[in-house]
């Protein structure tokens, strides 16, 4: 199988990786679609905030859902093969109501599943890989996303890296 990449912004080329204010209200910064035909395994996610001082935690969600959040729609770019890189391009499903990042809606859920919950410092970052074999999986026509929920705003970077 073959692991895949994305992360909370459009796929850096001349210019870094622009991280993403949290705002203050329950937000997905990054959302995988998957298609009908296929599942994913999460091997790895990551995340991690802008802020110099401690502060109240942000509450960060891995998640798998059954309605998309209205997001900025990741291109075939953006979903870059991770272990291999002639591998072919992910099956994840790309578009607005899709794979993407930075919601503007999040729609509304009517059922969830967690992967990981925590609540981190905004000065912190968190990171988390499963042991082979106990990777979280997301079943077909899902959307996987990382939420936060913070008190004061900040900038994040998220990504996640699966297997299809």
């Amino acid at each position: 199988m073959t692991l895949y990449f994305a992360a909370n912004g459009a796929r850096p080329t001349t210019a870094a990786l622009t991280p993403v204010t949290t705002g203050t209200s329950l937000k997905t910064l990054l959302q995988i679609a998957t298609p009908s035909t296929r599942m994913i395994r999460i091997v790895e996610w990551g995340i991690s905030f802008s802020g110099f001082a401690a502060a109240a935690p942000i509450r960060c969600e891995l998640i798998d859902v059954d309605v998309a959040a209205t997001v900025t729609a990741h291109v075939a770019a953006g979903v870059q093969p991770y272990n291999d890189p002639n591998a072919p391009a992910s099956l994840m499903t790309l578009g607005t109501s899709a794979t993407g990042y930075t919601a503007t809606a999040e729609g509304t859920i009517t059922a969830s599943r967690y992967g990981d919950v925590q609540q981190i410092s905004p000065a912190g970052s968190y990171m988390r890989q499963w042991p082979l074999g106990r990777e979280f999986v997301v079943g077909v026509s899902r959307f996987l996303r990382v939420r936060v929920h913070a008190p004061a705003a900040v900038d994040a970077v998220t990504y996640l890296v699966w297997e299809e």
